[in-house]
This record gives C-alpha cells, sequence and structure tokens, in this order.
C-alpha cells in the first residue's frame, strides 16, 4: 500500500513538473537577412492568448507549457508553428519571407484591421506620385487646381474638405495641416514626401481615434517612411507634356547591424497640359537615421522641399462656348506660386521594461507659402482684374510623448497608453493682397502675424480576450489663439483660450478567424482659424459626434468583404472665402451613409479589389430643398484588377468614378461626375525593372475641381454664376526605368 502511494506521489510529481506553467522568451528575425521583426503575431494555441514582437523582434509569453504549440504570423512571411521544448526558454525564431498575399491577413479583435488589408493594396499597386499617395486611403479622392503646386483638395465621407478642414494628415508624426493658414483652415500640402520612401498607410474614418485630435472628424491618415531600406536604387520617368522626373535612394551604412541611413532625393518638372505651360518645377531632399543604443531607439530623420509653379487656373463654361479660350486655355494665366518646407526629427524609443516602452519626439518645421489666384476675373476691378496673392511665412514646432503599459486582468489581457503633445505655431506676416500681374500689390487687406499653441494629454485602455476588444479613451484639448494686426498703426494684439474634451469608446468582436463585428462611436472637433476665433469669439472648438457599426469578413481564404454603416453630427460647417481672406460658418450638419470593400485574391498572381462609398450630406439650419452641402460627395467608388503574367511582366487597370453632385445649396446648379481608367505595365528584375503607365486611358473630358462662383469677364457689363472648373488631366503616357544595387 505505501509503495503504491508513494509511485503515485512521484508519478503526480514528474507530470506537475512536466506541465508546470513556465515562463517563455524569445526573438524573431527574417532568416535571410538576420533582421529583426517588429509587431510579429505569436499566438500560444491552447489557451488562445498571445503576444507581439517589440522593435528589437523580442516577445514574452506566461502560462505556457511544454508541448504547447505556438503559431507565428507576420505580414510578407510564410506561417510557422512551433513545439514548446520543456528544456528550453530563450528562442530565435527565423521566419522565411513570402510575397504579400490576402490569405495572410488574420481577422483579430483590433481596430487597425482594414489598414493591414490596405497594405495589402500598397504592396500590389505601389504609389507612382505624390497627387496619388492619399487616394491609397479607401473612398477618399482628390482634386489638383492649381497647376500641380497647391495642395489637393480632398472629399471624403461625404465631406468636401477643401485643403484639410476634416482631416488630420501626419507623416512619421509630423502634422502636415497648417492650422490659420493664408490659403484656408487646415491646409494639408504632402508633396514633400518621396512616394518611393513611403512604408505604410495607417488610417481611419471617424472621429473614434485618441491621439488623433485637431481635423479629425471625417478620419485621420498618417504616412510612415521607411527606417531602412535593403538597396539603393535610381529611377528616371519622362511623359508627355514636357514632364521629367529623377528620384534617387542610397543606403549609406549597408554593412552595419544595428545602425541604419538612408539619403532620398526627387526631382520633378512639367509644362502640364494648359495653352500656357505651368513650368513646374519639385525638390525633395529626404534623410533618416535609426541606431539602437541599448534598450532604446534613436530616429533622427530631415527633409527639406521647394516647389514653384505657374498656373491657368478655374474657367468659366461661357468662355469655353464662345470660343474665347480652350478648354485648357485661362482667363489669367499670371496663377502660381512658391511653397517650401524645411524639417527636423528625432524620435526616441526606450524600453523600460518587458511591460512597458516610452516613444517621444521632438520635431520643427520651418514652411514659406506664396500663392496667387484670380476666381472672380474682373468682378470686383474692372481694370486690373481680381488677382489676389496669399502669403505667409511659419516656424512650427512641437512634442509628443507616449506611454505604452502592458498588463493583465484576470482573463483579458491589456494595454494602457497615455500621452501628451504639444504643437506651437508662429505664421509671421499672413497675407492677403490685391495684385497685378504677381508683381504690383495694389491693397493690402488682411495683414497678421499669428500665433496658435496647442496642447493636449490623452489616455485610453484596450482589453483583449482573444474575441472581444474593449477600447475606452479620453482626450483633453486647449488652446491658445493670438493674433497681431499689422494694418492698424497701434500695437494690437488679441487673444483666446479656450479647451475641448473629446471620449472615444470603440468595441470590436471577433468570434472567430473569419469575421469581425465593431462598433464605434467618439467625438473630435476642427478648430476654426485664429483671425476669426478672437475676432468673433465664436465658434471656435466646433464638436463632430460619430459613430460606425461595421463588419468584415473572409469569406473564402483570399476574399475579404468589409462593410460599415456610419453617421457624423458636425455643430458647425465652416467654408473658405479665399478672395476675402475669412471663414464663414454655415451652420449645422448631418452625415450617413455606407462603406463597401470587397478585395479577392483567387491566386498568388490576381488581385481585384472595389470600394463603394455613398453619403448622404444635408444642413440642419436650412429649409428642405435649400439644404444642399455644396460639392459633398455623394457616390464615390475606386477599383482594379492586378496581374502577374510571369517572368517579371505584371500590368495593372484601375479607375475611379466620381458622381455627379451639387455645386450649390439647391442644388441648381451641377458638378459633373466622372469615370477614369489607368493603366500601368511593368517588367521586373532583381536588378533593374521598367514600368509604363497611362493616366485617362480613354481620354475622357473631365471636370478635375469644379466650384459655384460669381464672376466678370473684361468685357462683360455684368456678373455671371456658373461653373468654373479645372480640366482634369488628358491621356497622359509616362515611362520610367529603375536601377537597383
Amino acid at each position: 500500500m505505501r509503495i503504491s502511494l508513494l509511485f503515485h506521489l512521484i508519478l503526480f510529481l514528474c507530470l506537475s513538473s512536466t506541465f508546470a506553467q513556465e515562463e517563455i522568451k524569445g526573438k524573431i528575425q527574417d532568416q535571410h537577412t538576420g533582421e529583426v521583426l517588429e509587431n510579429v503575431f505569436i499566438q500560444q494555441i491552447r489557451l488562445n492568448k498571445h503576444s507581439h514582437s517589440d522593435w528589437e523582434g523580442r516577445f514574452t509569453l506566461k502560462q505556457v507549457q511544454a508541448g504547447d504549440s505556438l503559431r507565428i504570423n507576420h505580414l510578407g512571411y510564410e506561417e510557422k508553428f512551433l513545439i514548446i521544448d520543456p528544456q528550453k526558454k530563450d528562442y530565435l525564431i527565423n521566419l522565411s519571407p513570402a510575397p504579400l498575399q490576402l490569405k495572410q491577413i488574420e481577422i483579430r479583435p483590433q481596430k487597425n484591421t482594414l489598414n493591414e488589408i490596405a497594405q495589402i493594396d500598397i504592396a500590389v499597386n505601389p504609389v507612382r506620385s505624390s497627387q496619388e499617395i492619399l487616394q491609397k486611403v479607401p473612398g477618399l479622392f482628390i482634386a489638383q487646381h492649381a497647376g500641380g503646386g497647391k495642395a489637393e483638395q480632398i472629399f471624403l465621407r461625404g465631406f468636401d474638405i477643401d485643403h484639410g478642414t476634416d482631416i488630420q494628415i501626419s507623416a512619421d508624426g509630423l502634422p502636415v495641416n497648417m492650422v490659420s493658414h493664408a490659403h484656408g483652415q487646415g491646409y494639408a500640402d504632402l508633396h514633400f514626401l518621396i512616394p518611393e520612401t513611403i512604408e505604410k498607410i495607417d488610417f481611419g474614418k471617424g472621429p473614434y481615434y485618441t491621439e488623433k485630435g485637431n481635423f479629425s472628424t471625417a478620419g485621420y491618415v498618417d504616412f510612415q517612411t521607411f527606417d531602412k531600406i535593403s538597396e539603393s536604387q535610381l529611377k528616371l520617368e519622362v511623359g508627355r507634356f514636357d514632364t521629367r522626373r529623377m528620384m534617387a535612394m542610397f543606403n549609406l551604412l549597408p554593412q552595419q547591424e544595428n545602425s541604419h541611413a538612408y539619403l532620398a532625393s526627387e526631382y520633378l518638372t512639367s509644362a502640364g497640359p494648359f495653352e500656357s505651360p505651368q513650368d513646374f518645377k519639385r525638390l525633395n531632399l529626404f534623410g533618416k537615421y535609426l541606431t539602437q543604443i541599448g534598450n532604446t531607439q534613436l530616429k533622427f530623420q530631415a527633409s527639406t522641399f521647394s516647389s514653384s509653379w505657374d498656373a491657368s487656373g478655374q474657367i468659366p463654361q461661357r468662355a469655353i462656348d464662345s470660343g474665347q479660350i480652350g478648354r485648357f486655355g485661362a482667363i489669367d494665366d499670371t496663377e502660381g506660386g512658391y511653397t517650401s518646407r524645411h524639417n527636423v526629427s528625432l524620435s526616441l524609443r526606450s524600453l523600460q521594461s518587458p511591460k512597458q516602452f516610452l516613444e517621444t519626439q521632438i520635431w520643427f518645421s520651418q514652411y514659406n507659402f506664396e500663392l496667387y489666384s484670380n476666381f472672380t476675373f474682373f468682378l470686383n476691378d474692372p481694370e486690373r482684374g481680381d488677382q489676389i496673392r496669399q502669403k505667409e511665412n511659419r516656424n512650427l514646432f512641437g512634442f509628443n510623448s507616449n506611454l505604452h503599459r502592458f498588463f493583465e486582468l484576470g482573463s483579458w489581457e491589456g494595454k494602457w497608453k497615455s500621452g501628451i503633445s504639444l504643437r506651437k505655431d508662429n505664421s509671421l506676416n499672413n497675407e492677403l493682397s490685391h495684385t497685378a500681374n504677381r508683381r504690383e500689390t495694389l491693397e493690402r487687406r488682411s495683414y497678421h502675424n499669428i500665433y496658435e499653441e496647442n496642447t493636449a494629454v490623452y489616455s485610453e485602455i484596450s482589453l483583449n480576450n482573444g474575441k472581444w476588444l474593449f477600447n475606452p479613451g479620453l482626450r483633453l484639448d486647449y488652446f491658445n489663439f493670438s493674433a497681431q494686426n499689422l494694418l492698424v498703426e497701434a500695437y494690437e494684439k488679441e487673444q483666446l483660450k479656450q479647451a475641448i474634451l473629446s471620449p472615444k469608446l470603440n468595441l470590436i468582436f471577433s468570434p472567430n478567424p473569419r469575421w469581425q463585428f465593431y462598433l464605434k462611436s467618439g467625438k473630435s472637433f476642427h478648430s476654426n482659424d485664429t483671425r476669426v476665433s478672437v475676432a468673433q469669439r465664436r465658434e471656435i472648438l466646433p464638436a463632430a459626434y460619430g459613430s460606425d457599426l461595421g463588419a468584415i469578413w473572409q469569406a473564402i481564404p483570399g476574399l475579404y468583404i468589409d462593410m460599415a454603416v456610419w453617421a457624423l453630427y458636425s455643430e458647425q460647417e465652416f467654408v473658405y472665402v479665399g478672395d476675402e481672406g475669412v471663414v464663414e460658418p454655415s451652420g449645422r450638419s448631418f452625415r450617413k451613409g455606407l462603406d463597401l470593400g470587397i478585395r479577392w485574391q483567387w491566386s498568388p498572381r490576381m488581385y481585384a479589389d472595389v470600394n463603394i462609398n455613398y453619403a448622404h450630406a444635408r444642413s440642419l439650419d436650412e429649409e428642405a430643398g435649400n439644404d444642399r452641402i455644396p460639392l459633398a460627395p455623394s457616390l464615390t467608388s475606386t477599383g482594379g484588377i492586378t496581374a502577374q503574367l510571369g517572368n517579371g511582366f505584371s500590368t495593372s487597370l484601375r479607375y475611379r468614378y466620381l458622381a455627379d453632385r451639387a455645386a450649390n445649396e439647391d442644388n441648381s446648379l451641377t458638378a459633373e461626375g466622372y469615370f477614369i481608367n489607368d493603366l500601368m505595365l511593368a517588367y521586373d528584375q532583381k536588378s533593374w525593372g521598367f514600368q509604363l503607365s497611362v493616366e485617362n486611358l480613354l481620354n475622357q473630358e473631365w471636370r478635375e475641381a469644379q466650384f459655384e462662383t460669381e464672376s466678370r469677364l473684361f468685357e462683360e457689363a455684368e456678373p455671371v454664376t456658373e461653373i468654373h472648373f479645372t480640366p482634369g488631366t488628358p491621356f497622359f503616357l509616362k515611362a520610367g526605368v529603375v536601377y537597383r544595387f
């Protein structure tokens, strides 16, 4: 009897030792290059618990038993399974690179599943130009109407966002939107980004993201450039309309393990399709250095950008109908401008413990802008014309810091994130003047020094039990507005301070790897121009309240369908009146709509996608029939098909569709829609490649930007109100060759 009891006791102790819960650690790297891999998904199958690798490629898993299976998944690499060895506590895991495919996407309870799917879009159809960058966001449309050098007009979710009023745009943590800008609130010029340096695009629609503050009512877009590149490359492109582009990227530290650096440059020139050559020139230089010092990662980057151009401006249909000008002619061909931006950024990411890390960034930008426009021709000045100059010199600087801490709460895995940010803008000699021929200043109408400061604190918690994600957050923004009117003799500086609190709540449910359901809700805001805020002391930080109800479904491996119904209420719309240099409030609004996206990769060589976006936008302070929001898009769609033909050949055919929409409040004028096709053919080998692209394949006559405008031509006795537009690019053929080394 005693022998039997002793035997069972020894057996129990052995089994307990064999299946004791332990903690294991590991490091994940690329099998071929040895580079560590960040944000790899590691799943413990038995308990359905998971972890992610940090920027050193390291991870930790608790409650692991000998014999447990781990599943390692990372986009762009082959999936791997690992059996836990009872004698091993530290693992070095090598992953083999694999072509990006949709079936690699994991549907898990996380907020950025659609972003991961969009990464496939970018890999299959790389960004070809700075104008195309924003259109990688599903449902987002752009329009250019000033010779290529001006920031694009943006449309998203029933918003005519102008140049950035209701979408927050950033690049590597640097803000792109300019507050109290000479040409309009939220002006966002992305032309300082070199397309080949972009690694991924992080985006979100709606006011649901705690880190995002000013302008994030319709959503946000954050571009992230490569921290390191594996090879250098040279690219040369030529196209119609005397278009020339040269791009170079150099890997400066190819042999270093813990330090990486590269330099990229771009030069672009084009005459454009217009009768008066636009003489467009753009120069970009960009450099980044990354190094690892102990548990701290240091990142330094700097860039400089300058651009100059002439423009033919928006033209009235009546001038074309009368034969006065051609479709690509101009009433005032002395429009155009100059802009530049110089950026410096220093970022630190410090691992303070296996459960906590800190991110801090300090940045500075110096920005110059000068734009000449003529919207109304001879309406206000029948002799000299109505040309205006908008000009400013700006210094902006700031910092942001985020603390990330991971914890466990019973069966829930938690992440707490809190941060603080500061942004300060000094816009000096912010000017609106009446000019003639870009040489003579006839009258200064507005002339200010503008100082604006935004301090914010925010915090959010994410709780995840493998099926549910519960994500509440809270953000507090504090603004200090100040403006000095330089047109008055006496020193006069007006000041105003105001704060706004923005709560968020997101619920995500993934019952299995094929489905995700989500309910997102939150509040955000867009600020008013400082000059208007301090003068009127109202409509300073109007809020927007929104909600999304949606789902993502993996119907079969390689086929993903996402759909969302959404609604957004805005306390105040803003309309920029360019020739007066003011922002006018236009009342409350309500938008609702439907987003649908389908992506299908039925073989490694064939990929198709389509996005359909519907929005119903109305003003709440106007009577029915007069409540349209001018230029608000109602129906848009983008999509295409890409084929890898073998032996290095590939082709892509894409389309974009924008339906007719109201150009004014009573819908008596219509902004015409369009359907445009683009074609791309490419041939790639290891060290070189060739690409041929065609924009507007069918050579459609289309209107890129359109506005209801009251104007008067030189010989006209009375003004006329009608659609003024910028003609869209005709058939545009471009060829390029790239050499990699």
